[in-house]
């Protein structure tokens, strides 16, 4: 796979994912209160990568530890992830609140 692939692409889809289980939990909330809490948690656990307890680092030896939390803050990561979740956003105004409000019963 080309470099730029393996070093971004797999970040913005992490982002993704959190955007979409924010609005699992929370699909009442506006896109923008969504949106700004993913990027909330998103670059939360970027800068987390400051913190390097002992107690962390063990948790981010795991697999899902190293896939949550990460190993090494980026700023090209926090770009990565508002693509993501930008893209995330897009995907839910063209695609889903489309398909929703067609099937909505009492609309």
């Amino acid at each position: 796979m080309p470099q730029f692939v393996l070093l971004y692409v797999g970040d913005a889809i992490w982002a993704m994912l959190v955007f979409w289980l924010v609005c699992f939990l929370k699909p009442q909330w506006p896109l923008k209160y969504r949106v700004l809490a993913a990027l909330t948690f998103a670059y939360a656990i970027e800068f987390s990568q400051f913190y390097q307890a002992e107690w962390l680092n063990q948790i981010r030896n795991t697999t899902i530890g190293a896939l949550v939390l990460g190993f090494a803050f980026l700023p090209s990561d926090l770009v990565a992830y508002t693509i993501g979740i930008a893209v995330g956003a897009g995907l839910n105004q063209l695609l889903i609140r489309p398909f929703l409000a067609k099937n909505d019963p009492q609309g």
